[in-house]
């Protein structure tokens, strides 16, 4: 009889196989994916979401701008911020839309690195699994989709978090959509234990930058505004672990926003395609350094001491800048 040991790590060398990345769980639910930076120790990445749309309303076109500035910045991966694929997601993991939304779209051979994913609440509309499924990165290699997970680039971790589940609108009577909670299970001791997970990888976590992405807002002066659920049970565990950036999708914008108690920068980058609401939440402005509804997407270069956020619009323009410096610890 085979070695239960034997046996049991090269089903694990198939699953790595499978997913195309060297990954090691952190925790009974995170894995984490490790991600190299460049020879000087810095690494830059575009982060994009809210874009699935068959390149209408101007994706093509914030495509080709990314395509442009991950070649002038030499980008290492890109990150989504989710509602990857409108109206409703995929309906499985032979949709086409898959294609047309994203293998047809980013073509430019800067794009042609790993892109992470998360979730949005309109993937969660359709069969979310196809989205998670190892098979579509037989269709376009550059495709990681998982609830939660982890990139370890060494210089930063990135915290990838699951924020759909959180938010009670999605399960309530009047909500007008249907939604794929399967691998949820229970709702309340899915978000637990993700919480519980999220605190330990960033508790354990060394890394010079901490950042989180999610794909609903934290802070936000856009059409949907704050997420309270995450302001109650998220937030704490990102201020006492230090995290440095909390960036998402969900409002069809771009801004940037302070918190008033902690270091942490709220990033919104959901501005990939359909944009352009034309209003603003009236309330709770204080912290906002800019806020644009039009499409565009935001770049992220980092290095020991430095990090540099820039938000660009559908031409390319530079609209807003974001620099955060960090003192480097010597020990004697």
């Amino acid at each position: 009889m085979a070695d239960p040991c034997k046996r049991y790590m090269s089903m694990y060398l198939i699953f790595l196989v499978m997913i195309g990345i060297g990954g090691v769980f952190v925790s009974s639910e995170l894995q984490k994916f490790n991600q190299p930076t460049k020879d000087d120790g810095s690494m830059s990445f575009l982060v994009i979401g809210d874009w699935g749309r068959r390149g209408d309303y101007n994706q093509s076109q914030v495509a080709v701008q990314m395509g442009k500035m991950g070649e002038k910045l030499d980008i290492d991966f890109v990150v989504s911020t989710g509602d990857n694929f409108y109206d409703n997601g995929l309906t499985s993991e032979h949709d086409p839309a898959f294609e047309e939304s994203f293998t047809k779209i980013y073509t430019q051979k800067s794009l042609q690195k790993q892109w992470y994913s998360v979730l949005g609440n309109h993937d969660y509309r359709g069969d979310a699994e196809a989205q998670l499924s190892p098979l579509l990165r037989k269709i376009d290699t550059r495709w990681l989709c998982l609830r939660s997970f982890v990139v370890n680039a060494e210089l930063a971790e990135i915290f990838f978090v699951d924020t759909t589940p959180f938010v009670d609108m999605y399960f309530s009577e009047p909500e007008d959509h249907t939604y794929d909670w399967r691998g949820i299970g229970s709702r309340k001791a899915y978000i637990s234990s993700l919480l519980e997970d999220v605190e330990s990888a960033l508790r354990e976590s060394s890394a010079t930058w901490k950042i989180v992405v999610g794909h609903h807002a934290i802070r936000s002066v856009g059409h949907h505004g704050d997420t309270e659920e995450l302001i109650k049970q998220l937030l704490p565990i990102l201020k006492a672990n230090n995290v440095d950036f909390y960036m998402n999708g969900h409002d069809h914008c771009l801004e940037h926003v302070s918190d008033t108690t902690s270091p942490i920068q709220f990033l919104t980058s959901g501005a990939g395609s359909k944009a352009w609401r034309g209003d603003i939440k009236g309330l709770n402005k204080e912290g906002v350094s800019f806020f644009y509804d039009g499409q565009g997407f935001m770049s992220v270069q980092l290095t020991p001491t430095e990090a540099e956020i820039a938000f660009y619009d559908v031409l390319g323009r530079v609209l807003h800048r974001l620099n955060k410096s960090k003192l480097l610890h010597s020990s004697i």
